[in-house]
């Protein structure tokens, strides 16, 4: 008698389906979960965790009011989150008033020595914000600043011509600093507006002041306005400046009050709950942003085919070459030339004398100073790795985004650009809150700092990488992959090689911002991991200008070295080309 077949077991058919899914599963699709979880681990979580301990007590971990009581109980805390939003709105407004002349006169007119505009452009953009504070103290102290002095030896008078530590200056010093935003919007805004628009309002009467105030300017309001809240963003959640000149002045605001909240005991908690107002008005003003920009599309209605001629200014040429030029001076040429200055001298106060020039300084910072030399190459490494982590998560994820290989791809994509919306000092505050206790442990090491400048600056490399991608038509890789190759075979051998300029560019702009990167760095370095802009900070409260203006100098070597090596490699512009 033959025995009676074996049944199946219940969970063989299941076992069966899962093993065939997991088999028809695409190396892709385990990558995007893979990015996913990244994207939550760098972007998500830590903020998540800010929003989380600004409700906690700090012993118990009990739900409680109490840290935003706490963050807005007194009338000094209050007081900062007014004065930084004022000093938003007057930086912001200088920064047009300087801008938007430059960027008139050379997109649509004939001004000479366009280039050399340019460069000073470029050179506000890469001096850091703090440097230029260093530069201005000394040019515009109330005792001692060179202009102050001159003032009075030309006119007897006692009071300064100008006195940078006050709210005035410390707004001017940011606009200064800032105003190439408000340039790249308009003139990348200018470029589009045809001659015809011009040529229609003169033949109706209209001069060449009257047609660009009533014709040309209104056409690019809304990149005026777009560039007017960048400014205004980057000033309110700016710490190396009004650290530098607003504390020795008195002017405290939200961005040196949450530094404040970490001196010793740290109140995270509360510093946490401080910081929710600022991400709110960022998001708010971002959202503004968008709907300004979404508007732009009339300005260039006359279609493609519309003529751009520069406009004959006449001797009027000069007065707006002046414009650029003081602007220039203000920004760039001024505060380097009294760094420059400070930097060899055995006392800067004392100006150029030959008895007064030294080597000591630099000679301090690079063979005797305990960090100075260390802070470079942490500056080096740190600023390469999170350069390197952004763009290749940009990379991957505007891969998927733009060939919609996954269902809700495009939530990667926001991820990616969340950060944009979150002030870097906020960044930090959450990394901390997330990552600096138990199990990660991670603070004062260059992990924490390394992934926090990733995540900081992702979405320059998103944005980057995703034009990129876009540039290269799909067919190239369908055309491999028929030939037999995988997807990301495709990818390394077909779409990497056509985008690598253009990720060579993001990953330098990637660096460059990382290794001038203060607000975020403050808040996580050790004793032995501190950055060359952390240190330059430390070095102004000791208040030893000569050998802050040396080391100042070595790091604007290291950027120019790389300012360099991108402009012979991807372009003269990658720094302020808009994608």
């Amino acid at each position: 008698m033959s025995e009676a077949p074996a049944l199946p077991h219940p969970a063989a058919p299941a076992r069966g389906r899962l093993a065939s899914r997991l088999a028809r599963l695409e190396p892709v699709s385990l990558l995007w979960v893979l990015l996913i979880a990244i994207l939550l681990f760098l972007v998500a979580f830590p903020l998540g965790k800010l929003l989380v301990v600004s409700f906690e007590t700090r012993n118990t971990g009990a739900f409680t009011l109490m840290n935003y009581v706490s963050a807005y109980g007194r009338s000094r805390y209050v007081d900062a989150l007014v004065n930084s939003l004022l000093l938003g709105l007057l930086s912001a407004t200088m920064a047009v008033v300087m801008a938007v002349p430059m960027a008139w006169a050379v997109s649509r007119t004939d001004m000479p020595f366009k280039g050399l505009t340019w460069a000073v452009v470029l050179g506000a953009f890469i001096l850091p914000p703090y440097l230029s504070a260093v530069g201005w103290i000394l040019l515009a102290g109330p005792n001692s600043g060179f202009l102050n002095i001159a003032w009075r030896a030309m006119t007897g008078l006692e009071g300064p011509l100008f006195n940078v530590y006050s709210f005035p200056g410390l707004a001017l010093v940011i606009a200064l600093n800032a105003f190439p935003l408000v340039f790249i919007f308009v003139k990348s805004a200018l470029d589009l507006v045809s001659s015809e628009m011009e040529d229609a309002a003169n033949i109706l009467g209209a001069g060449t002041w009257t047609a660009m105030r009533k014709v040309s300017l209104p056409l690019v309001w809304p990149a005026i306005m777009a560039g007017f809240i960048i400014v205004f963003l980057e000033a309110i959640a700016l710490f190396g400046t009004p650290a530098i000149i607003g504390i020795p002045a008195r002017i405290n605001v939200v961005t040196t009050q949450l530094w404040q909240f970490f001196e010793y005991p740290v109140r995270v908690e509360v510093a946490a709950a401080y910081a929710m107002p600022l991400l709110l008005i960022t998001a708010g003003m971002i959202v503004v942003q968008k709907l300004l920009l979404a508007r732009k599309g009339f300005v260039s209605q006359t279609g493609k085919g519309g003529e751009r001629r520069p406009i004959k200014l006449g001797p009027w040429r000069w007065v707006a070459f002046a414009w650029c030029a003081v602007v220039g001076l203000m920004s760039v040429i001024a505060p380097l030339m009294v760094l420059l200055q400070a930097s060899f001298a055995r006392a800067w106060g004392r100006g150029l004398a030959w008895d007064n020039l030294t080597l000591a300084n630099y000679r301090l910072l690079i063979f005797e100073h305990d960090m100075a030399m260390t802070s470079i190459w942490n500056t080096i490494w740190f600023s390469a790795a999170a350069a390197t982590i952004a763009v290749v998560l940009a990379l991957l994820i505007a891969y998927i985004v733009a060939r919609r290989l996954m269902p809700f791809g495009d939530a990667l994509g926001f991820l990616a650009m969340a950060p944009f919306v979150i002030p870097g000092i906020v960044m930090a505050i959450g990394f901390y809150a997330a990552y600096a206790s138990p199990p990660f442990a991670l603070y004062g090491t260059a992990t924490i700092i390394i992934l926090a400048f990733a995540a900081r600056f992702l979405p320059i490399a998103y944005a980057n990488s995703a034009s990129a991608i876009r540039a290269v038509h799909p067919e190239m890789e369908e055309a491999a992959r028929i030939l037999g190759s995988g997807r990301l075979h495709a990818i390394r051998m077909v779409t990497a090689p056509l985008v690598k300029k253009a990720l060579l560019g993001g990953w330098l702009i990637v660096f460059i911002v990382a290794s001038r990167e203060l607000s975020a760095a403050i808040f996580l370095v050790g004793p032995r991991t501190r950055t060359m802009s952390v240190l330059l900070y430390d070095l102004s409260e000791a208040g030893n200008f000569e050998v802050l203006a040396a080391f100042g100098g070595l790091l604007l070597v290291v950027t120019m070295v790389f300012v360099g090596i991108g402009m012979k490699l991807v372009g003269r512009d990658f720094m302020l080309r808009r994608n």
